[in-house]
């Protein structure tokens, strides 16, 4: 009678215990997440908030071009995906402007080197060169961006287009 008794019990408890866990979870609701790139901060609050959910910056990216700056790039979870209210969105921001890189030190490079360095560092190299009277034949003597010389350590966007100052080889 007591084993009766027991299991009994225990199946009360259990099936209890799903029926309280359906609905203190939610369990058959099933929002749909919008889909929030290329959107700004001010209409994903909106967007979000109308069906009940949040969401959280967790980093911003590299600039991209094809996106408008401060706006939604990446976001988790995915757009179509069925979520709970109140749920956080992490997104991954776009931010304003390309990263600054440090210009390094090329006095005394070839062309040739100092290009190699440039693109490798995500710098472009101008075609309007300028030459200086010098021993050196395509030798780095400065670096100018937009009709300004910059020196080592100067900090520039990422993808400017740098010229180069050159010696032209006839001597001093």
């Amino acid at each position: 009678m007591q084993i009766a008794i027991a299991i009994v019990a225990l199946l009360l408890f259990v099936f209890g215990l799903k029926f309280w866990l359906g609905i203190t979870t939610n369990h058959d609701q099933k929002i749909q997440v919008p889909d929030l790139q290329k959107l700004n901060l001010a209409d994903v609050a909106v967007k979000l908030q109308e069906l009940d959910l949040a969401y959280k910056i967790i980093d911003s990216a590299s600039f991209n071009p094809a996106y408008p700056r401060k706006s939604v790039i990446e976001q988790t979870p995915e757009a179509g995906d069925f979520v709970k209210e109140k749920r956080k969105i992490y997104l991954t921001l776009n931010p304003s402007k390309y990263r600054d890189v440090t210009v390094p030190d090329l006095n005394g490079r070839t062309k040739r080197q100092a290009s190699s360095q440039l693109r490798a560092m995500g710098l472009h190299i101008g075609t309007d060169f300028t030459f200086v009277r010098d021993i050196g034949k395509d030798v780095v003597r400065g670096i100018r961006f937009k009709g300004k010389t910059i020196n080592k350590g100067d900090k520039v966007a990422l993808n400017s287009i740098l010229d180069l100052v050159l010696g032209d080889g006839k001597g001093r």
